[in-house]
């Protein structure tokens, strides 16, 4: 992030509307606001409008809205071969939500050692607030009881909004992710918002639509009352190894 002063609204902490998504900035891409707090319903206010904090320790609250935005429809994911066979051979039990701090936590340990702390303390506390709420999810990929890889991110209506994710084992992030779209697709969301596209997620299927696009599946999905917030804990299952299997 630079650290040359741009001129972009700031938020009040006791309240204030966000900005429409059109007004954020080409560069940095997508920065729209500054300040503001991580209430749960300033959260859920951003979501829905397609705006998400990221910002470092030390700094302000900064929300975002980038454009292209990397989505991935969960019909669309892709398997490889190679990982098509390690989801039926490996042993793995897949939880939701039965473990949202350690993952939340682990995604923290492992984006300090290679982007910095944007999981800051007070990012960590405002999802922990939204997971007790029922906002906020987490998929879990366990070995021998072992946590070894997962994902968190926000269920608002028929959307899912991507926050991170890590990886202790070989694809284990991969396999969280392969079966949150099969649950997603059995729920009938439509669309995961993935934020930012890299290498990583355009190999499993996502793919860049622009602003207006995504502006429609906001308006159409991503509304609280369409789905119940609650605990996701009960859903889980386990990957039976199948030594016989073969491609």
């Amino acid at each position: 992030m630079s650290d040359q002063p741009i001129d972009i609204p700031w938020l009040s902490a006791d309240g204030g509307a966000f900005p429409d998504i059109d007004t954020a900035l080409p560069e940095p891409n997508g920065l729209l606001a500054v300040g503001g707090d991580l209430s749960p319903s300033r959260l859920l206010d951003a979501y829905q409008h397609g705006i998400f904090p990221w910002y470092e320790q030390g700094q302000p609250i900064l929300w975002w809205s980038p454009e292209p935005r990397a989505v991935l429809f969960p019909e669309r994911i892709h398997i490889s071969r190679s990982l098509r066979k390690q989801l039926r051979q490996d042993a793995f039990t897949i939880r939701f939500d039965s473990a949202f701090d350690a993952v939340i936590e682990s995604c923290s340990e492992l984006t300090q050692k290679r982007e910095g702390t944007w999981i800051t303390t007070a990012m960590k506390r405002a999802y922990k607030q939204m997971h007790q709420l029922g906002w906020a999810h987490s998929i879990e990929v366990w070995q021998e009881e072992r946590l070894v890889g997962g994902l968190y991110g926000l269920a608002i209506g028929n959307i899912f909004f991507g926050e991170s994710m890590f990886s202790r084992a070989p694809s284990a992030s991969k396999i969280a992710l392969v079966h949150l779209c099969e649950h997603l697709q059995a729920e009938g969301f439509v669309m995961i918002d993935c934020q930012v596209g890299n290498d990583y997620l355009y190999s499993m299927g996502a793919e860049d639509i622009g602003r207006p696009m995504f502006r429609r599946y906001l308006n159409d999905h991503a509304r609280p009352e369409l789905r119940k917030a609650q605990s996701w804990e009960s859903m889980f299952w386990e990957v039976v190894p199948n030594k016989s299997s073969s491609d």
